[in-house]
């Protein structure tokens, strides 16, 4: 572990000489590849030539080439043979995403990037006693690829991708077993989860928020217990990813009442492990620059176009909001993955994840992003001792003598003291921290004060069940520019308009 720390301080001290030939082997790897022939790799000599010669790809446009890997078609992308695709949620868009997993993906990014966390938490907390007991991590599920005729391939969450094919000493060090791990009836997988572990002596958590609240309560309710730590009194840290962690930080301090219980986040995803918290006081992540991913960034000003101009890590710049774009060693060249991120330092890199390209609200020129509305969420619950589960929004349109809005549906775990003063701190928030939402809020000249739905417990995990979006990578959309989720939710469930 002291070794690898050394490695991470070498890609912080020169990160533009690491990412030039993290490029470079890509190039060099793929160069005979279908897409490395199309695009004349052999031509390549500097970044400026990769971006000339190569668009930027969205999902749909790299999607041909993916989906004769799925039917199992080899050297397309990347030359090594593809046998596991990560299935992710799609929540850009209704159909899910098959995103491949190669080898070096497994090996030199997913794998690497668990042992980094590893090793970059125990440099920060050398007392740590987490290997004195087990960690516990819900699986996904996969299944055979139906689409491959040589039924040579596997589809799944990317967790459980993952845990396939972790090394078997892996087994000794983690729980439940695999086979209940990657169950793929998620109910049946929560109960029996719940029954196993509360047995074992859990150190650690690594997860998303939302399904992990599911499973602390289910061994509460289980065991008769008020707080998780009468069930695992040596739980130390909460490795979290996925989503935004500020608005369940009260909910997860009402399950773990400890001021010793650490939080320490993570970027992961389908495509791969980008970012890790490196540093005790400071949930900014370091971006992860020897993983086999050449990053680049788009500025919010280009991303609607159909041709957007991204930039070197060189080029960027503090504060600024940029959808990520990767070329990585799972055959995804110059892909926008469509999350979005703010620099917060330079030397080192260091990022706090802003969003999502197509989750934001934009219906009067606001640009309300999820970091504002996590942010805005946190200060209202504090302000009125709310404890929340779960949250959308959405706009509400202008018509005929009507002005807009946004309306937002939360599911509380504690109620406000008081739901006007909650609205208003919420409101309040929104316009200290996006300058356009508050010129447009200005005397209500475009939009007025957020309307708010207070549904009941179990709301989102019955919407996300009616959805067929239980458990793995699937996540309750923040926000949305269309009244889609919103207005399904409300016509589904009976909810409090008061």
């Amino acid at each position: 572990m002291k070794k690898r720390i050394h490695q991470i301080e070498l890609f912080m001290k020169y990160p533009h000489e690491v990412q030039d030939e993290v490029l470079k082997r890509l190039l060099g790897a793929a160069i005979n590849t279908e897409f490395g022939q199309k695009f004349s790799f052999e031509d390549i000599v500097n970044y400026e030539d990769f971006k000339r010669r190569v668009p930027v790809h969205t999902y749909e446009q790299l999607f041909p080439y993916i989906n004769r890997l799925m039917r199992g078609e080899q050297n397309i992308l990347w030359p090594s043979e593809v046998k596991w695709f990560a299935k992710s949620s799609g929540t850009t868009n209704a159909r899910s995403k098959f995103i491949p997993v190669t080898t070096e993906a497994l090996e030199e990014c997913h794998f690497k990037g668990g042992k980094d966390l590893l090793s970059i938490y125990v440099n920060n907390f050398p007392e740590t006693k987490i290997f004195d007991g087990k960690g516990l991590a819900i699986g996904g599920s996969y299944q055979v690829n139906e689409f491959d005729p040589t039924a040579n391939s596997h589809y799944g969450d990317v967790s459980a991708v993952i845990m396939q094919n972790l090394p078997p000493w892996a087994e000794f060090i983690r729980t439940p077993s695999l086979d209940l791990a990657l169950m793929d009836n998620w109910e049946e997988k929560i109960n029996l989860i719940s029954t196993r572990t509360a047995k074992e002596n859990v150190t650690n958590i690594a997860g998303v928020p939302t399904w992990t609240v599911l499973l602390i309560q289910r061994i509460l309710d289980l065991e008769k217990k008020n707080s998780i730590l009468e069930v695992w009194p040596n739980l130390e840290v909460f490795f979290h990813g996925a989503v935004a962690f500020r608005p369940y930080k009260n909910l997860f301090r009402s399950l773990i009442p400890s001021d010793q219980m650490r939080y320490w986040e993570t970027y992961n995803a389908s495509e791969g492990f980008f970012g890790i918290q490196d540093q005790r006081d400071s949930e900014e992540l370091l971006l992860m620059l020897d993983y086999g991913v050449f990053y680049e960034f788009i500025p919010m000003e280009e991303w609607d176009k159909e041709y957007p101009d991204a930039i070197s890590l060189a080029d960027v710049e503090l504060g600024k909001n940029y959808a990520v774009v990767i070329s990585t060693n799972a055959g995804l060249w110059r892909y926008n993955i469509g999350d979005t991120v703010k620099f917060t330092s330079l030397s080192p890199y260091r990022i706090k994840i802003s969003g999502r390209t197509k989750h934001f609200i934009n219906a009067f020129g606001e640009e309300v992003i999820i970091e504002n509305a996590d942010t805005a969420i946190s200060y209202a619950c504090e302000q009125t001792k709310a404890v929340i589960d779960n949250y959308t929004a959405a706009p509400i349109y202008l018509e005929k003598s009507k002005r807009g809005g946004h309306e937002w549906i939360i599911e509380f775990k504690t109620l406000p003291e008081s739901m006007k003063r909650f609205t208003e701190a919420l409101d309040e928030m929104l316009r200290k921290v996006n300058s356009d939402y508050d010129a447009k809020r200005s005397h209500n000249i475009a939009l007025v004060a957020p309307k708010i739905h207070s549904v009941a417990e179990g709301t989102f995990y019955n919407w996300m069940k009616k959805r067929g979006k239980l458990g793995g990578q699937n996540k309750v959309p923040r926000l949305s520019n269309s009244r889609e989720y919103l207005d399904d939710i409300l016509s589904s469930k009976e909810f409090d308009r008061s």
